[in-house]
């Protein structure tokens, strides 16, 4: 039985008998987080400050190769953190209501991204999803283009992913 919302409710059995608790309840599938990132346009940047206490910002990304990726001004604290510490933690969440709650928690390693072509085309992709996907017209692509000189881009590179979909405990459970 797990406890929750003052409700005790039976451990959920899945049709091939294995026996699920707690968070595998509300656990998303691999296919459900790509999609999930896939179709959200912010994330929550952690990275490590000098003194050791979190530097957390919000963001524009996009999914590349499967991988969170957004740029970030050079000069920024994240990038003078990641160029120290490069480990990072990322969150992408939504909902308003308890059981509307679904999230994406990424750690890992930025891998700090200064060659310009790979920053046009990290930027560019995140400006266009920053409109939903369209055309960002001369007048974007020349902002773009003028920003490339002073960001830098970073790719997550994942050690450990963590999912969650509070939606799954209002799913029937099997005793």
């Amino acid at each position: 039985m797990l406890l929750f919302a003052g409700v005790l409710w039976p451990n959920a059995r899945r049709p091939d008998g294995v026996v699920t608790k707690g968070r595998d309840l509300v656990k998303m599938t691999e296919s459900e987080v790509t999609e999930f990132l896939e179709s959200s346009k912010k994330v929550q940047v952690a990275t490590v400050n000098p003194d050791g206490s979190p530097h957390l910002t919000t963001l524009f990304y996009v999914v590349r190769d499967g991988q969170v990726a957004f740029w970030t001004y050079a000069r920024s604290q994240k990038i003078k953190n990641l160029q120290r510490d490069a480990r990072i933690t990322c969150l992408v969440e939504s909902g308003e209501d308890y059981f509307e709650l679904r999230g994406v928690s990424i750690g890992g390693t930025a891998r700090l991204v200064t060659d310009e072509a790979e920053v046009r085309e990290i930027g560019t992709a995140v400006a266009s999803a920053m409109v939903d996907g369209a055309d960002l017209g001369d007048i974007g692509r020349d902002e773009v283009e003028r920003q490339v000189v002073k960001r830098v881009a970073v790719v997550v590179e994942p050690s450990r992913v963590a999912s969650w979909d509070h939606s799954k405990m209002l799913a029937p459970l099997i005793d």
